[in-house]
């Protein structure tokens, strides 16, 4: 599946992010996740499609004359059609958000976390979707976090295994 619009996504319960860049004024880009489908819409945006249950780290700037007025990142995981959903900018119909944050400093300690995460050779989309609701939560209390460790990563994984 690499050429389908929005209502082609929806029939096949595919979640769509809608990716933008118009240079010095609006980025939207994904820091990681696995789309089954990335088709071009024009030379400034592209549609991005995601089965249920994946996730992805979708990054939204903009800016005007006088600085950066939106720095977000949100951590969202692509629901099936019948489970409910947050609504989530340019992310269609919408998905679980495991993690919303606003403002550099906060968008830049999840950068930070993702390269740790990516540093153990682990993928961001493969942890253990509670990490990223501890950390959000962590986030707007402005407490330390706990870094994922591997050992996390190896309890998450029997939990899944026992649980599936």
């Amino acid at each position: 599946m690499t050429d389908m619009d929005t209502s082609d996504a929806a029939l096949f319960g595919l979640t769509t992010v809608e990716l933008t860049f118009i240079q010095k004024r609006v980025e939207h880009w994904l820091r990681f996740g696995q789309p089954v489908s990335d088709k071009v819409l024009d030379k400034r945006r592209r549609l991005l499609a995601f089965t249920p249950g994946s996730v992805f780290g979708f990054i939204r700037w903009a800016a005007n004359d006088y600085g950066t007025v939106i720095s977000c990142l949100d951590i969202v995981r692509a629901v099936d059609m019948h489970e409910p959903f947050q609504t989530v900018p340019f992310v269609s119909p919408g998905g679980e958000l495991l993690l919303d944050v606003s403002g550099w400093p906060k968008v830049r300690r999840v950068l930070e976390e993702i390269d740790a995460i990516e540093a153990l050779g682990l993928h961001p989309a493969e942890i253990c979707p509670d990490h990223w609701r501890i950390l959000n939560g962590r986030i707007a209390a402005n407490v330390a976090s706990r870094p994922y460790t591997l050992a996390m990563h190896k309890a998450w994984l029997a939990r899944r295994r026992l649980l599936s």
